[in-house]
């Protein structure tokens, strides 16, 4: 898989960048260098590697294997904000949301 130089036009395009010739050119380079490196990663056999560790194995280590919950909150319902509420505070609103200045231009 390798990025075109079309690829990088959208992408920039897309996220409202302005690239000159010399930075789409090193931008096409330095993304088909990254995927050139993962390819590689790709070949490695990582069947007899061990997963990594997780938070949760972090926390239980050594303890009983509930003993996450004591560290961890459980998740509970809570009452949130009416719209009514959250819209007094707004500087600009409609009624129903937020009203905010235009801010890109295309």
């Amino acid at each position: 898989m390798t990025v075109s130089e079309q690829d990088v036009a959208r992408v920039a395009e897309l996220a409202s960048l302005e690239l000159t010739t010399s930075e789409k050119a090193t931008m096409l380079r330095d993304l088909n260098s990254v995927l050139d490196y993962f390819g590689q990663l790709n070949e490695l056999d990582t069947t007899s590697v061990p997963p990594m560790s997780q938070v949760a194995d972090q926390l239980t280590e050594g303890r009983e294997p509930d003993a996450a919950a004591l560290h961890l909150r459980p998740d509970e319902i809570a009452p949130s904000l009416s719209r009514e509420e959250v819209l007094s505070c707004a500087p600009d609103t409609d009624g129903v949301f937020f009203k905010v200045p235009k801010v890109i231009e295309r």
